[in-house]
């Protein structure tokens, strides 16, 4: 009979990793397992004997010496590799030479990184998922995880709108590809512009009211690329961050090293003190977010835009989850306030609402000039593929139109329906103003083993939001309804859900807004000299950021 677990691995991986697998797992298996409790009884034994030994040899060393009370040490608290204090007698008591120490073992460590995220259970397992986009097949897909192909309902989508499977976005792409190939050939500057490039920035210029508009391969590159050049250029910069803000923003305010201020998540009051604390004719950028991608708020936009302004501050405004969304062209959150002309740098994605990918910043045609000159997450990546920039087009354009209202009317309808149905059925719904549906569970393994069973059982992907995209404790559900969402299907997910909730055994009674942190979910965090969670090693946690910059 084949071992179920090993048998789901290739010969050459068994050759490679036996060791890890051996020493990781093996305490797991019903026939293995024994074999290593006998061993590991013997096995001290052996080790108090070795003990005994090395700490009665007459060392006459210092070196020798200290090798005995290390080795001792490592001995009784069995920790030798993860000390990386694994040397034998000989590398200590010999010349010295580097070459004779043992290597790290680095597929150990490895592997060791990954238990830890298994035992807290914020290890991700991908759902194998083929989206479909045939005549009236859009959301539903096929499903591969259980070996044997099945359909399903996708519900946690960033394809908002469906313009993915639109018959125009596809026939746009399937002519670029027929007239240009598959590639762009290269950077921008090599080989890689195109018309279309430069048709579709114009299109994202003319659509957020700005002079001009650069594209990048993905709005992480965007907003990382973008930040840190700006703050690299403007001498003595300062930054000031919302909380909440996306990894892709903390990643690049982190790299530029240069001075930055966190404020509490849309806190107008909070971001004014920490500017009046800094010199208005230095120069300063704000940057957040319009609409938060997991808690679904939207920020006070006029009201952060003027206290920037007042202050000496550049903006830069990450409209992500709001572009084809919000608007009567689908400009996002700044068009929908009339607040276009106050935003100074606008970033948005065409891998939501606009069903493509790739990312872009629009705004003066001095800043796009200027970063399109020095910032090394355009220059030196291979741009766009015209099939992109062919059906990006299109779906901007499709979505600026009346038809684009109407998908953006049955969309907010849709989600109002759903909202409310789960609301009244008593499920722990974070109220929210925008399209955005989370449902709050609070640990990390019911997350899981819901979004598991409405799929196993009910065919409904609905994927678990675990640490570190929201802080511990904040473990969610994250609903995104589209247009094409029926009410039928609607009524058939909250029927599914209840009959999870009931065979699960939870409770609706869950706390939706915890007084504390939002990442670590603590009375004493970012404001205070004491961070309870240090280690929690989410990428945008507050206190961390302020750590860095201390």
């Amino acid at each position: 009979m084949q071992c179920p677990f090993l048998s789901r691995f290739n010969a050459n991986y068994l050759r490679t990793y036996t060791e890890v697998l051996y020493q990781s797992y093996g305490s797991y298996c019903p026939v293995i397992g024994k074999t290593i409790n006998n061993a590991t009884a013997a096995n001290a034994i052996v080790t108090e004997k070795k003990l005994s030994l090395v700490t009665s040899m007459p060392f006459s060393s210092t070196a020798a010496r200290s090798y005995s009370d290390r080795y001792a040490a490592d001995v009784r608290s069995n920790n030798d590799y993860t000390n990386n204090k694994n040397v034998a007698l000989n590398d200590v008591m010999g010349d010295g030479d580097p070459k004779s120490k043992s290597a790290f073992h680095y597929e150990k460590f490895f592997n060791e990184q990954i238990m830890k995220k298994k035992r807290d259970h914020s290890y991700r397992v991908f759902k194998r998922v083929n989206r479909l986009a045939g005549d009236g097949l859009f959301p539903h897909a096929l499903e591969y995880s259980s070996q044997s192909e099945r359909p399903i309902t996708v519900w946690c989508s960033n394809d908002y709108l469906g313009m993915s499977a639109h018959p125009s976005v596809k026939r746009a792409v399937q002519d670029a590809l027929n007239m240009h190939g598959s590639g762009a050939g290269g950077t921008r500057n090599i080989s890689g512009n195109s018309l279309h490039h430069e048709r579709l920035e114009r299109k994202l210029a003319e659509l957020h009211q700005k002079d001009g508009a650069l594209l990048f391969t993905s709005c992480f590159v965007a907003n990382d690329s973008t930040l840190f050049t700006l703050a690299k250029l403007l001498p003595n910069c300062h930054i000031f961050s919302d909380a909440g803000n996306h990894a892709s923003m903390i990643m690049g305010i982190r790299n530029s090293g240069v001075p930055k201020h966190i404020f509490r998540h849309n806190d107008v009051d909070h971001l004014r003190q920490l500017l009046q604390q800094v010199d208005k004719s230095i120069p300063k950028i704000v940057a957040f977010e319009t609409v938060h991608s997991m808690t679904g708020a939207i920020c006070p936009l006029e009201e952060i835009l003027d206290v920037a302004h007042e202050h000496g501050a550049i903006t830069f405004i990450d409209e992500v989850h709001a572009v084809g969304l919000y608007g009567d062209h689908g400009a996002g959150v700044g068009e929908l306030n009339g607040v276009l002309a106050k935003m100074d740098i606008i970033s948005g994605t065409l891998g939501k609402a606009f069903g493509n990918i790739g990312g872009y910043i629009a705004g003066t045609s001095s800043l796009i000039d200027l970063i399109r000159s020095y910032a090394a997450g355009f220059i030196f990546t291979t741009s766009l593929p015209p099939t992109v920039l062919c059906g990006a087009l299109k779906a901007v354009n499709i979505l600026a139109s009346d038809e684009g209202r109407q998908l953006r009317d049955m969309h907010q309808r849709n989600v109002s329906y759903l909202k409310n149905l789960l609301k009244r059925e008593g499920f722990p719904v974070e109220d929210t103003p925008s399209h955005i549906i989370p449902i709050k569970i609070g640990d990390p393994l019911k997350c899981t083993q819901i979004s598991n069973m409405l799929m196993e059982q009910f065919g409904h992907y609905l994927q678990s939001i675990n640490y570190p995209t929201v802080a511990r404790g904040q473990e969610k559900l994250r609903l995104a309804p589209t247009p094409f969402h029926t009410t039928e299907m609607m009524n058939v997910l909250v029927t599914d859900l209840k009959k999870v909730w009931d065979v699960l055994e939870l409770s609706k009674n869950v706390p939706l807004n915890p007084s504390g942190c939002m990442f670590c979910n603590s009375e004493s965090c970012w404001h205070q000299e004491n961070c309870p969670d240090l280690e929690c090693g989410i990428p945008n946690c507050p206190r961390l950021e302020v750590s860095v910059a201390a």
